[in-house]
């Protein structure tokens, strides 16, 4: 029975998320293109119809995973109403996400660091400078009502906040997801929030 064919923007979707599986099942080591050829029982020359190399692969994935996460920090901030409360549930509802699928997201950027290619670790050092920006973007309208603008000091604290998640889940998951991620991320909040107060 042939094949039903797919558009080409569904079937690389699929192809990602049989990437983002193999990662969490059984590290970013076995992201291969036959593995993921496997994972959804195609060939691998059609692997490569759609992407030129596990490369391709990672640059999409990297990009799908940050423009789901700005699009959260982005939507939060079209709000009408934008509080510090705002951006904690914002963050809880990544860290729920990094929790379920394992840190996907961290996973994901360390397998291209280690890929050691110039040009990818560049476009992912975008992707997080985009995140970090729409972080900022969030913080400075739920500080708005609190203290004068001050673009520097947000985008500074976007900058600590982003450090201070991506050092939790690193830890995380250097302890075999040993820990309650959301537990440990409440009392860093409580912190990063006591430390813009005594900022203002």
């Amino acid at each position: 029975m042939p094949r039903l064919y797919k558009p080409t923007e569904v079937r690389k979707l699929e192809i990602i998320e049989a990437a983002r599986k193999l990662i969490i099942r059984k590290g970013s080591e076995h992201l291969t293109v036959r593995n993921i050829a496997g994972e959804i029982k195609l060939t691998e020359a059609a692997i490569y119809r759609h992407f030129k190399s596990k490369r391709e692969i990672l640059l999409f994935l990297s990009d799908f995973l940050t423009d789901q996460l700005v699009e959260d920090l982005e939507e939060a901030s079209a709000a009408r109403r934008v509080s510090l409360r705002t951006v904690d549930q914002v963050l809880r509802n990544h860290l729920s996400v990094i929790e379920q699928r394992r840190g996907i997201s961290f996973l994901v950027f360390a397998e291209i660091l280690s890929f050691g290619d110039g040009g990818l670790n560049h476009k992912t050092a975008g992707n997080l400078d985009r995140y970090i920006k729409a972080l900022a973007g969030l913080l400075a309208r739920g500080t708005a009502g609190r203290r004068p603008p001050a673009q520097p000091h947000v985008e500074s604290a976007a900058l600590l906040l982003f450090g201070m998640i991506q050092s939790l889940v690193s830890l995380w998951a250097l302890s075999s997801y040993g820990f309650d991620l959301l537990e440990k991320y409440s009392a860093l909040w409580k912190l990063f929030r006591k430390a813009l107060a005594d900022g203002e």
